[in-house]
């Protein structure tokens, strides 16, 4: 059982002892904390409590850590609006809908359903920054928070979001619902029994869908596979898609904030290309740039370029990416692990707003998805680790990497990622598991993986 505090928020497995998985006492002294520092950084205004947006996924441990999260808020004197079950991305646009002071989003998103999380938001519906996030512990570690006497306790107020998420999305300029409408799609889901149950079919009823072929979709947290969106837990998916004769399928994790892809013969359009189809759509409409993270693939870069913008890369993190697109003035970005943020909407990886963009992508290019994923340049990534020994000094292995690479392109705000002129390697120690995560990318299979096999002997040669 598990415990993981960082900047980003609190996750861990549910029950057991507390201090070393997410029991109710860790849930209350986290939310505290974060409370606190809420109040300490939002000044009253007229007399007004700070108020709070609360959304939670599907998880079967959800509406016992949504009850104590609630409450706490309002022990600590601040208002709360619950949006109960709701996507990521709903829940960030409902901060911002309802002026709030900042939210928290009750999801472990893609980990299995012993897991549970607080991810925090500031007043803009966006992830804190890491300064904000240490704070927040050395709060928590403290326990420097006092609770309010009765008549200052919060008010809590039941709101519904998704149906001004998805008024929102069809707003955009780029979603064009008639077209999508005419192009008479078949569409595959899979949902994972999470909110994306509720939320994906009604976005595409809105959009002009009429025909879907639903799997796992009951909204119960009681998942039907492993939840992450990869192609080894999605075959059903898959299978679904070719038998049905959809046109595409779609998948999602619990939360609803990462999108995979499947073409109309049941390959997957591969979860780095969410990010690419949707950008090249939108970098066809409004020239621009455009962020991914470092661990993400070159054919963003490549696609960016050929529309006339320039590609910057961040460091591994939501938070991370949307500071440079933020800095770039980044028409889109997102993350390749099927991640995609619009900023025309919200600052927040959204997987109802690729799909709307990405079949009114399909409906005015006429292609099917396998067409337009041939269309894109072909990377393949692998994706390797090096487990860590105590007493290993990771920075110096990490200097010895640069040192032996000096004569090649160096990136070093987040590890080290080594570009080649037809391929990358980027490593990195994890927030948190005792491991090198070693990420790669080339025009082959074998290429990607002899890159990430040189830097684990490297690696074990410094250790």
């Amino acid at each position: 059982m598990t415990l993981i505090k960082s900047i980003s928020g609190i996750r861990g497995t549910i029950g057991a002892t507390a201090a070393e998985n997410l029991t109710p006492l860790d849930i209350v002294k986290f939310t505290a904390a974060y409370a606190a520092f809420i109040k300490k950084s939002t000044a009253l205004e007229h007399g007004r409590k700070p108020c709070i947006v609360v959304g939670r996924d599907a998880r079967i441990s959800g509406e016992m850590v949504h009850r104590i999260i609630t409450g706490t808020l309002m022990g600590m004197g601040c208002d709360v609006t619950d949006i109960g079950m709701a996507t990521t991305p709903t829940t960030e646009i409902a901060v911002e809908g309802e002026n709030a002071a900042g939210g928290i989003i009750i999801t472990a998103s893609h980990n299995p359903k012993q897991w549970n999380a607080l991810k925090l938001l500031n007043r803009n519906g966006e992830f804190l920054n890491a300064a904000e996030g240490e704070e927040i512990l050395s709060i928590a570690e403290a326990e420097d928070f006092t609770f309010s006497p009765v008549d200052e306790l919060g008010k809590i107020t039941q709101k519904q979001y998704l149906h001004e998420h998805i008024r929102q999305i069809l707003s955009l300029d780029l979603v064009d619902r008639n077209a999508i409408e005419a192009a008479g799609f078949r569409v595959a889901i899979d949902c994972v029994n999470s909110i994306g149950g509720i939320a994906i079919p009604e976005l595409l009823y809105a959009l002009g869908v009429k025909e879907i072929f639903k799997l796992h979709c009951a909204p119960h947290g009681n998942f039907s596979h492993n939840p992450e969106p990869l192609p080894q837990h999605l075959t059903e998916l898959a299978s679904l898609t070719r038998s049905s004769k959809a046109t595409v399928g779609f998948a999602v994790d619990p939360d609803v904030d990462r999108l995979a892809i499947y073409c109309e013969d049941g390959e997957p359009f591969g979860e780095e290309y969410t990010l690419v189809a949707v950008s090249d759509y939108v970098l066809q409409h409004t020239p621009g740039n455009t962020v991914s993270n470092l661990s993400s693939s070159r054919a963003l870069r490549d696609v960016t370029r050929a529309r006339g913008g320039e590609y910057h890369a961040a460091a591994v993190g939501e938070v991370n990416v949307v500071a440079k697109m933020k800095e770039t003035n980044a028409v889109i970005g997102g993350e390749g692990n099927g991640g995609v943020i619009y900023p025309a909407l919200h600052c927040g990886r959204d997987a109802l707003a690729g799909i709307a963009l990405f079949l009114t992508y399909l409906a005015k290019s006429g292609r099917t998805p396998s067409e337009l994923r041939k269309s894109y340049p072909p990377y393949f990534m692998a994706k390797q680790k090096v487990e860590l020994t105590p007493g290993i000094d990771t920075e110096m292995i990490l200097n010895r990497v640069k040192e032996r690479f000096s004569d090649r392109q160096i990136t070093d705000v987040d590890g080290v990622k080594i570009d080649f002129p037809d391929k990358w390697v980027h490593l990195r120690k994890s927030n948190t598991e005792p491991i090198i995560r070693i990420y790669s990318e080339a025009h082959s299979p074998e290429e990607a993986d002899e890159i990430g096999r040189q830097i684990i002997s490297l690696i074990q040669e410094f250790s």
